[in-house]
């Protein structure tokens, strides 16, 4: 594994996570719940958000990810 794929992945499970909390959110009526819920789901929306520009970075700079676009 490279780091580049290991943040894709990180980026990945972020997201997948945030989701998570996100139907969580939806399902309960409990106000306190609802509020955990949102916040923790923010939080990895925080982590995707500092993530992304780096696996951006990555994506531009990496020889070796240029040299797999480049394939036919």
């Amino acid at each position: 594994m490279t780091v580049q794929s290991d943040l894709e992945r990180a980026v990945a499970n972020a997201k997948a996570q945030m989701g998570m909390y996100a139907q969580f959110e939806a399902s309960t009526t409990d106000p306190a719940a609802k509020k955990m819920w949102n916040e923790m789901a923010q939080d990895m929306k925080r982590h995707v958000d500092s993530l992304t520009p780096r696996l951006s970075y990555l994506e531009k700079n990496n020889p070796l990810y240029q040299q797999h676009q480049q394939k036919p």
